[in-house]
């Protein structure tokens, strides 16, 4: 396995520092915990907390060095005397069980001609032990010390007395780590390692570890972090609802896990969990409570376990594919040659008790095969050869093509599976979008799944979406320069391996019979089929405070399948506020979704006039009485429009289509205009923009978010010109959202009340009134919504309450 590389120190090799190093880098930490069954215990050679020993006295006492550097954070210049800055933070971590041991490797410049001495503050979890601290080049004998909560508040309040910056106070509440001071050279950079080990909280068969981080959009530190888990059980899910990550099993109960380059500018603390195998079946749930919505948010994480730990002897269930080809004129050269590699990659990927077949069209439509044909040595070379054979001319009959794909005889006990291609726009046949997206919702007899693929950008995305979704499936897009054999390639091998099809979730009460009045606005609606290694995201929310029970029902290779999971929710936290601001992110998603599906065959007409006055460049200006009146906006999108300005103003979720609410100048309370522009937007986008870049970027947006199973902190999106663009006028703290006007943060709900401008109560930094606010909130999990640089409108209890930060 390979962890992130910690450089080796110059001149110390500590015995207490290289067993640390050890651990993370061998794993040998072997914790006996796992056996004590004494729930919150401290590990042997782990110490619960204490009162401050002596060394934790002296650390708290001594006088701050020149630079407090706070890695999860920034570097404080507490004397005014030139700042380091925190270039890149290198985490290593390995879980044994409930244990974990961290290992950061923070690197730090300094600026500045002259030495600077400096050291470090972390904020650590509850039962944290420290191990390790060490440093670079020569210096007094390095130390750190964990001071206990009531201590670390102490300090979080002196320094931020001293620099007159809330910042650090989005840590307040957590134990602290000092370290003794060490020297930044002048115009160098130091390299600072601190190790420590602490208990994991688990729920069930769940396991949770949490590293803090600033959950700020100014915090643009990159980090590295990579996990080792270990486990005596078998591992079934392996989840981070904070970050994107990859994943790698080795052996049935060790698994690696590392932030994902894309994720390593992302704010926020760093979250994962791990689920030990429960048998057949896993399945865990986070709660986050809600009285609004008359209980709260859930996310249900599920999933089977890999078809390599079951018996060798067990059925596999098997694929019938059949892949749909586009043969028109567009698609010469170097297109037509990838889309037939493709095939063959895809054909000769299948096992031999699988079936396939292949569809081409361009006006017309051709089969290599009435029925899907076994795979065989000589089937395979048959429709190589068929392949071959294939030049492209002629229009797109996309109606046809695919409805010859659906109406085939199927393969009986196989899962049927249709990759559908095309690079272009209906131009033969039926061409409007609404009745060829009925044939695949209402003329798909054996339920087979179309995956289809955009190839290029002139393609009527909305309707591929919908081809695909309607029959639990995804839709891809190739944009030019990119190989379509190599993103068919890795759809298809995504699909090895079907373990679980037609899976449905549903309440269910404690004698197993139906509970729906339980669950609300379950996402996504229709689950997709589970392939070996998926893990399956359900989010939605519940009505009242007793336990949850669900049951998962499918088809596996066997026959019919049922799974019944339950969960008590007690453990119900505000400080799972992800819950609730990912099922938004999907709700969102859903709602522009049903937007897009009622553009489908707008009239021309409409299109050009829509709120559309001004005449071509170069032609004269019509006079707009002359003109047909614009029509008004379908009361449909309307009313999808308004709940999504709704749901994006109370979570601070922003899209291209929404953009508009973070940007200065925009008042939020003025909702009649906010829903004007909003409306305008969408109809011009949504609605009107069916093809081109302008179209397959809003697809990528929509199908990621409705996937969504981590947080999008930065607010990024794909512009019309497929660019990555950011929100930065908004900002997403805790389960809070807040907007950014004239250097004033703006909480959400405010807006919700309309008392942006006028707030109950004052609190002045500092004082007594703000510290009593900062526990508050600290216990809640939402001291972060006073670590603004700037004032803060915040609700509180009902009450609009401003607090005036330092200048």
């Amino acid at each position: 396995m390979n962890l992130p590389t910690l450089h080796p120190f110059a001149l110390r090799r500590r015995a207490l520092l290289a067993a640390a190093v050890l651990v993370v880098a061998a794993g040998a930490f072997r914790p006996a915990h796992a056996q004590s069954g004494v729930p919150g215990a401290p590990p042997p050679g782990m110490s619960a907390a204490r009162p401050p020993r002596p060394e934790q006295a002296a650390h708290a006492a001594r006088p701050w060095a020149s630079n407090v550097i706070l890695p999860q954070a920034r570097a404080f210049d507490v004397a005014a005397r030139g700042a380091v800055s925190i270039q890149r933070v290198t985490a290593g971590v390995v879980i044994i069980e409930q244990a974990a041991t961290t290992t950061m490797e923070i690197e730090v410049l300094n600026p500045t001609g002259a030495r600077l001495e400096s050291e470090l503050i972390v904020p650590v979890p509850d039962g944290a032990v420290v191990r390790g601290f060490d440093f670079q080049g020569a210096g007094a004998e390095p130390s750190a010390a964990l001071l206990p909560r009531e201590e670390a508040r102490r300090i979080y309040d002196d320094i931020v007395a001293k620099v007159r910056d809330p910042a650090l106070l989005e840590f307040y509440g957590y134990n602290l780590v000092r370290s003794s001071v060490f020297p930044v050279e002048a115009r160098a950079t130091q390299k600072v390692r601190l190790t420590y080990e602490n208990l994991l909280p688990a729920d069930g068969g769940r396991v949770d570890y949490l590293l803090p981080r600033s959950e700020s959009l100014a915090y643009a530190v990159p980090w590295r972090i990579a996990v080792r888990v270990n486990a005596a059980k078998p591992i079934g899910a392996v989840y981070s609802p904070s970050h994107e990550i990859t994943i790698t099993r080795g052996a049935p109960g060790a698994v690696t896990v590392k932030l994902a380059d894309a994720a390593a500018g992302e704010p926020g603390p760093f979250r994962l969990s791990y689920v030990r195998d429960q048998g057949e079946a896993f399945a865990t749930l986070f709660a986050y409570p809600d009285p609004r919505v008359g209980g709260g948010y859930f996310l249900l994480l599920a999933g089977l376990p890999p078809r390599a730990k079951e018996a060798k002897s067990a059925p596999a269930m098997r694929r019938e594919v059949t892949l749909v080809l586009d043969r028109s004129g567009s698609m010469a050269g170097e297109k037509m040659d990838q889309v037939k590699e493709a095939a063959r990659q895809v054909i000769g990927g299948l096992d031999e008790a699988e079936t396939f077949n292949v569809i081409v069209y361009n006006e017309a439509v051709d089969l290599f095969s009435a029925a899907p044909l076994p795979k065989t040595k000589e089937n395979e070379r048959r429709a190589f050869d068929y392949l071959a054979s294939l030049t492209p001319r002629g229009g797109t009959n996309i109606h046809d093509a695919l409805l010859e794909a659906l109406r085939q005889k199927p393969t009986p006990g196989a899962l049927p599976l249709v990759i559908f291609l095309t690079d272009g726009l209906p131009t033969m046949g039926p061409t409007s979008e609404a009745v060829i997206r009925d044939l695949a919702a209402k003329a798909n007899p054996h339920r087979r799944r179309v995956f289809t693929f955009g190839v290029g950008v002139d393609v009527n995305t909305p309707l591929l979406e919908r081809i695909a979704s309607d029959t639990r499936a995804t839709s891809s897009y190739v944009l030019p320069k990119e190989n379509v054999e190599v993103k068919v390639g890795a759809l298809f091998r995504r699909l090895s391996g079907p373990v679980l099809a037609e899976p449905a979730l549903a309440a269910v009460d404690d004698q197993g019979g139906p509970a729906p009045a339980r669950v609300r606005e379950v996402l996504p609606a229709r689950l997709p089929d589970l392939f070996d290694g998926d893990q399956l995201v359900v989010l939605g929310t519940y009505v009242g405070d007793a336990p949850l029970a669900f049951s998962l029902a499918g088809t596996g290779a066997e026959g019919p399948r049922t799974f019944k999971f339950r969960f008590p929710l007690d453990k119900a936290t505000t400080r799972n506020g992800f819950v609730a601001r990912l099922w938004a992110s999907r709700k969102i998603a859903d709602l522009i979704d049903a937007v897009r599906a009622l553009g489908a065959d707008v009239p021309p007409a409409a299109a050009a006039f829509a709120g559309r006055a001004q005449a071509p460049r170069g032609r004269p200006v019509i006079n707009p009485g002359a003109m047909p009146p614009a029509p008004s906006p379908d009361p449909r999108v309307r009313e999808l429009t308004a709940e999504i300005v709704r749901l994006s103003t109370e979570f601070g979720i922003l899209s291209e289509y929404t953009a508009f609410l973070a940007r200065e100048g925009t008042d939020l309370t003025r909702r009649d205009a906010v829903m004007a522009q909003a409306l305008d937007n969408v109809q011009k986008r949504a609605v009107e923009t069916r093809s081109g870049l302008g179209s397959v970027n809003q697809e990528a947006n929509n199908v990621s978010q409705k996937a969504q199973v981590f947080l999008n902190g930065k607010n990024g999106y794909w512009n019309e010109k497929m660019e990555r663009v950011s929100v930065s006028g908004v900002q997403q703290v805790a389960d809070r959202a807040f907007f950014n006007r004239g250097g004033r943060w703006i909480d959400s709900r405010a807006v919700e009340k309309n008392e942006a401008e006028q707030p109950a109560r004052v609190v002045e930094f500092g004082s007594d009134e703000f510290h009593r606010l900062a526990e508050r909130l600290a216990n809640e999990g939402r001291q972060g919504c006073i670590a603004f640089a700037g004032d803060v409108l915040l609700v509180v209890d009902g009450q609009t309450v401003l607090v005036k930060m330092p200048k």
